[in-house]
Parts: structure tokens; C-alpha cells; sequence
């Protein structure tokens, strides 16, 4: 139940929105949020009866556009802005076949030796079997790749074997070189062409990208690299400078990966009192989070004291939306509470379901049921059968985040049974 400062006064419709959306691992460029909300943002508008309108924003600073909701009888003026680690993420993604492979051996004895990996599969399989899959993909890709070129390198020294040499003194020195060269030279030419076949189709196979991922977080053992904390500085100034305006709600959205960073990003700037108390309502909405894929791990000291201080401080709501139809998401997991550092005074997140397979229709359910990466992304999209929780809604309607759960109970269903084997909150 929301029990903090989550209202404006005297009960008031937000007029005026600041949202920072901070996206998870992606190297993509940051317009894609902005078509996907274009888009997806028109599909609800349509289902749901409301209007909502997007225009681009003028000006140098950070990628964003403005939304204008009229939505349950206000209207709403909302600016977003994308808070971008793209760069980060694409210098961390390696290029080469061999870095990958080294990549994959490093993260996952990172989690055997830790045993995160154990610990993680007692939450939720599915994000830890998603964790899995670019390792052992990665695996069958070179085992297929060293049989191809282990079968055409054998068949090219059977046809080399069978070139005449002349005399029989020297023919049998020479097979032999010769043979062994064509077997050598066809092995490691198809074996490599297959595995560059491979890469340059893993837009289909995801297997590099989810290792570039993965391997993020292990290779600093759950603490966040130097660049990626100098880039949270800055998402903390754009979003303190965001708090001294005129604005009413100040709204923080972080997805995947996303939401451990706005996690530390919003525990900063409240321990160093750059939340006005009579500034804009401070909202954070985390989706589809995978905070404990870091959480779990030994050197993420920052992130548990993070996630402990954040989740009893009385200067924000904090609602978290996952849902148990996204596989890569630990779904109902309250981060805090599995992750051991539960404090006293917890009052937050309120944990609740997005229910994939209520609020879609059985027809766009079947169509999206296995399309995986998509339904990680469906927190950002439309619902044909919406319940309480709408992206657009939230984002450009009338009501604070915490005025829009008020009362809401966490789901049922939510797990909260300590699981970490690491809660150390410092060095």
C-alpha cells in the first residue's frame, strides 16, 4: 500500500510530467523507445478510448520527445527523455569470435564458483535458463562448427591422399605433408567460416548479445564498471536538475538491466539530499527487473546498499511490474527481499503483475507466448485487455504513480523468501 509522498496536495491531477526512461543492455539507438511509444502508445490510446499525441522536442541535451495525454478527463504535457548508455554497452560488446568464447568461460565460472548460479535457479528458471542459453548455443555452434571442418577436412585429405607423387621413396614423405596440410588448411577454413556464419546471423540466434550482457555484469563480479558509474553521475544530474523545476511528478522508468541502475542512481541522490521536500512528486517504476542476476553476485556491495536504503526511504514510490509471462524477467521477486538485505522500516517496492495472460487476449497471447525478447519488452507496449497497470497511462495520464496504486495489495504470488548467499552491503 502507497504510505508516502506519492500525492500532490490536496489531491491535484499532474498537469506537467518528467520522465527519464533509463533502458536496459542495448546497443541500439535510443529512437527505437521513441517509435516503440509512437506506435505501441497509439495501439492503447485506440483500445483504451483516450488521445495521445507525440511531438518532437527542440533544443541540444539528452534523446527524448514530448507526450500529450488527454487521458481520464486532464490533460497532460509529459517530456521523456531517454537516459542513454548505449555507447557503453556497444564498447563492452566484443567483436571478435575468440574474446566472446574467453567471455564465456570467464562469466560462466563466475557464477558456478560464486554459486549464484544455484541460488538463482531457487527464484525463477526461466531467467537463468535464459542466462544458460548463450552458453550452451555458443557451445553446439562450435561443436558443429569443429565436426563440419573436422568432416571437409578429412574429405579433402582422402582426395589428396590419391594425387600421384612420383617415386615410391619420396611419395610417402610428401602424402604425408601434403595430407596433413589439406586436412589442417580445410579444417580451420570451415570451421572459422561457420563460426562467422554464425556471428553475423546472431540477430536471429541472440547468443552473442545475451553473452555480451551476461559477461557485463561478471566480469566486475556485481560491481558497476568506472564508466558505467560515471555515466549514473550524470543521469543523477539530469534528474536533480529535473526536481528543481516547476514540474509535478519527476517519474524514473528503468527496464532489465535498467532498473538496478536506476536503483543506485535514485539511492544517491537521496542520500546526498538532492530531493527537495517540496520539490515534484518522485516516482521510480521498475520493469521486468533482473536485479538479482547482479544482486547475487559477491563484489555487488553497492547494489544491496542501494536496494536496502532505497527500499525505506520515504521521498519516492517505488512500484515494481514484472510478470510471470516474461521469461527473462525474475518475475514477483521483490529485489530487496531476495536479495537479503531487507531492513526494518521496508516499505518498498509494492510488488505487482502485469499477468500477461490476463491483460492480453488469448489470440495475441498465442502470438506472443514464445516470441521472448518481444514479451520482455511488453511492459512498453499495448494491452488489448488492460487491467490497472498502462505504460501510457502512468507516463502521460493525471495521477501521480502513487496515486495510481493507492491501495493496491502486492501480488499474491510475489516471492520474498531471502535466497542470496551474498548480503554484505560494503567492501
Amino acid at each position: 500500500m502507497i504510505t508516502t509522498k506519492g500525492s500532490l496536495p490536496g489531491g491535484a491531477q499532474v498537469a506537467t510530467r518528467r520522465v527519464f526512461y533509463i533502458p536496459g543492455y542495448d546497443p541500439i539507438h535510443p529512437r527505437r523507445y521513441r517509435e516503440l511509444y509512437r506506435k505501441e502508445g497509439t495501439a492503447q490510446a485506440a483500445i483504451s478510448g483516450y488521445d495521445l499525441t507525440l511531438a518532437a522536442r527542440s533544443g541540444a541535451g539528452r534523446y527524448g520527445w514530448l507526450a500529450t495525454g488527454r487521458i481520464e478527463g486532464g490533460k497532460v504535457c509529459a517530456e521523456i527523455d531517454v537516459l542513454v548508455w548505449s555507447d557503453i554497452v556497444r564498447n563492452s560488446m566484443s567483436q571478435t569470435i575468440g574474446a566472446t568464447y574467453l567471455q564465456l568461460v570467464r562469466t560462466a565460472w563466475t557464477y558456478i564458483a560464486s554459486g549464484a548460479l544455484f541460488r538463482l535457479v531457487r527464484l525463477r528458471k526461466g531467467p537463468v535458463i535464459a542466462a544458460l542459453y548463450p552458453v550452451v548455443f555458443l557451445l553446439v555452434q562450435m561443436m558443429i562448427a569443429l565436426a563440419v571442418g573436422h568432416w571437409a577436412g578429412k574429405g579433402l585429405a582422402i582426395l589428396a591422399a590419391h594425387v600421384p607423387l612420383g617415386s615410391e621413396s619420396t611419395s610417402f614423405a610428401a602424402r604425408f605433408v601434403l595430407t596433413t596440410l589439406a586436412y589442417g588448411v580445410t579444417f580451420v577454413v570451415v570451421a572459422w567460416a561457420l563460426l562467422r556464419w554464425f556471428q553475423r546471423k546472431d540477430g536471429r540466434f541472440f547468443a552473442y548479445y545475451l553473452m555480451h550482457d551476461y559477461a557485463y555484469s561478471a566480469r566486475y563480479r556485481g560491481a558497476y564498471p568506472p564508466a558505467l558509474e560515471a555515466r549514473m553521475t550524470e543521469f543523477g544530474d539530469d534528474i536533480a536538475a529535473a526536481l528543481t523545476t516547476g514540474v509535478h511528478e519527476v517519474l524514473i522508468v528503468g527496464h532489465s538491466s535498467g532498473a538496478h541502475l536506476a536503483v543506485s542512481v535514485l539511492a544517491d541522490l537521496i542520500r546526498a539530499g538532492r530531493v527537495p521536500s517540496d520539490g515534484p512528486v518522485l516516482s521510480f517504476l521498475s520493469l521486468g527487473q533482473v536485479v538479482p542476476m547482479v544482486s547475487f553476485l559477491p563484489a555487488a556491495h553497492r547494489l544491496r546498499a542501494d536496494l536496502a536504503y532505497l527500499s525505506q526511504s520515504e521521498a519516492l514510490t517505488w512500484i515494481d511490474v514484472t510478470a510471470p509471462g516474461d521469461g527473462c524477467a525474475f518475475a514477483l521477486c521483490d529485489p530487496v527481499a531476495v536479495s537479503g538485505v531487507s531492513p526494518p522500516g521496508k516499505r518498498w517496492p509494492l510488488v505487482i503483475s502485469a499477468a500477461f495472460t490476463q491483460t492480453l487476449s488469448p489470440e495475441r497471447w498465442r502470438g506472443l507466448r514464445w516470441k521472448f525478447f518481444r514479451l520482455h519488452f511488453q511492459y512498453l507496449c499495448a494491452f488489448d485487455r488492460p487491467g490497472d497497470y498502462d505504460y501510457f497511462r502512468i507516463t502521460a495520464g493525471p495521477m501521480t504513480l502513487g496515486q495510481r496504486f493507492a491501495g493496491r495489495a502486492p501480488s499474491a504470488s510475489r516471492i520474498e523468501r531471502p535466497v542470496n548467499k551474498y548480503t554484505g552491503i560494503s567492501p
